[in-house]
């Protein structure tokens, strides 16, 4: 009986990214940041993935926006998903070039799960940015480090090396979705 009161992993994730997140919100769209890493899971619980990419998908951003230790976080939910957050954890000590560089090459290198949660981390970005340019226009960009040029230079290199690496249906829906992206004004 003991054991039902124990929050699974699923719920232990929610827990520390509400927590996390908590007063967060996004710079795309101002809106409380936790929808995002649960849109993120809800597109991997979707896909049919493993409770254990779905927690990984919602602390994905944990590590790199707030000040969650990483020691904790691997305690908490275990070194399976600590180890997919980690690569998928921009290293902030960078500039951003070379920072996103980093990025895809730890990606390129990490496991499917991490491609997988990096892959449904960049399609919710995408629409989420779609919604704000469809009401605000292009002023959007303006809320980005580097501007539309470099935001779509990211992801096309993202992209080159997820469809070089990895074989999913997630992978064709954010080629689609950049190509959209690229459209936009």
């Amino acid at each position: 009986m003991k054991d039902r009161l124990k929050p699974n992993l699923i719920e232990k994730a929610i827990r520390i990214a509400a927590s996390a997140h908590f007063n967060q919100t996004r710079k795309a769209d101002g809106m409380l940041y936790i929808t995002h890493p649960i849109a993120v899971a809800l597109k991997l619980a979707k896909q049919g993935f493993s409770d254990t990419v779905i927690a990984a998908a919602l602390v994905h951003d944990v590590l790199e926006d707030t000040d969650y230790s990483a020691d904790k976080l691997k305690k908490e939910l275990g070194n399976e998903v600590f180890k997919i957050v980690k690569a998928v954890t921009n290293d902030k000590s960078l500039e951003w070039e070379d920072k996103k560089i980093k990025y895809i090459e730890i990606v390129r290198n990490g496991t499917e799960e991490a491609k997988a949660v990096a892959v449904a981390d960049k399609i919710h970005n995408i629409e989420s940015l779609m919604i704000v340019h469809a009401k605000d226009g292009p002023k959007i960009w303006k809320r980005f480090n580097r501007g539309k040029e470099k935001k779509i230079w990211f992801e096309k290199n993202f992209l080159e090396m997820i469809k070089e690496t990895w074989k999913h249906p997630l992978v064709e829906e954010y080629e689609k979705l950049i190509r959209k992206e690229e459209e936009l004004k």
